[in-house]
């Protein structure tokens, strides 16, 4: 919340493992609720990016800080324990060139890189005594939520264009679903998937729009139900909303996933 309230770029990685406590060193995706709802005090939000392979781990480092840089606000790239052991092939992205002074005096007018006389000194600070001033700043940062909200939620959808039935997962677990939904289909039953790839801001609209037209939607985590909450409160008409997880760092199999959504929906 310091990070957030004092608007300076960050990228955190939190590669999650089974919880609560000192849990376990295996994969689980419990920390959402932490990442999307806020760890610490106060009206604030972070951008939460998921990724669902090795590549886009290694390609949300770059967008995580493109991001945190256009809007001043620090980004959270919510892996999880599998993609964060897995092997793959990875093209890494070319190295970036580090900015001069006079690049970072021009693009970032509001860093503290020792003042000129040509400028007012730059005070970075989340201290703010004066509640009505304390409040302008408040507002400032919704005004930059809303901007968010409005510009940059990524998610990736497939099959939905005939789907009954819409499973909604983010990172490993949406690989895994992938395949679920591919040996739903073999059955026939016609399953899309919609994968969030910005948690936060969460693909509100997407949902909204593709909910219309299911008869159920299915989502998948490694938790309790985190993301079923903002699934539900996405929906502009009532459907059918369940949840499948495993908890404590064990990793359900597609055969699970598919199992889960015939009996939940009774087909």
């Amino acid at each position: 919340s310091y990070i957030a309230a004092g608007e300076l770029p960050a990228l955190i990685i939190n590669c999650m493992r089974g919880g609560p406590g000192l849990g376990t060193i295996q994969p689980s995706q419990s920390d959402y609720f932490q990442a999307t709802k806020g760890g610490g005090h106060g009206d604030y939000h972070l951008i939460v990016l998921a990724p669902a392979s090795v590549q886009e781990m290694a390609d949300f480092v770059g967008l995580g800080f493109d991001l945190a840089y256009k809007y001043r606000n620090p980004v959270m790239m919510l892996a999880d324990g599998v993609v964060g052991q897995m092997m793959e092939r990875v093209k890494l992205p070319a190295p970036r060139p580090r900015r001069t002074d006079e690049e970072i005096a021009r693009e970032c007018p509001w860093a503290v890189t020792g003042c000129p006389e040509s400028r007012k000194p730059n005070i970075m600070t989340t201290l703010e005594l004066v509640p009505q001033e304390m409040e302008k700043h408040n507002l400032h940062l919704q005004e930059k939520y809303r901007r968010i909200e409005e510009f940059e939620p990524r998610w990736e959808e497939h099959e939905t264009e005939d789907a009954e039935y819409l499973i909604v997962a983010f990172g490993c677990v949406a690989r895994i679903c992938q395949k679920a939904m591919e040996d739903a289909r073999a059955q026939g039953i016609k399953v899309g998937l919609l994968r969030p790839i910005t948690l936060w801001p969460f693909p509100s609209e997407a949902i909204k729009r593709l909910s219309k037209r299911m008869k159920g939607i299915l989502v998948v985590e490694l938790n309790a139900g985190q993301m079923i909450e903002d699934v539900r409160l996405s929906l502009e008409e009532p459907r059918p909303v369940h949840h499948f997880g495993r908890m404590g760092g064990i990793v359900m199999d597609p055969d699970e996933v598919l199992v889960a959504l015939k009996e939940k929906f009774e087909l």
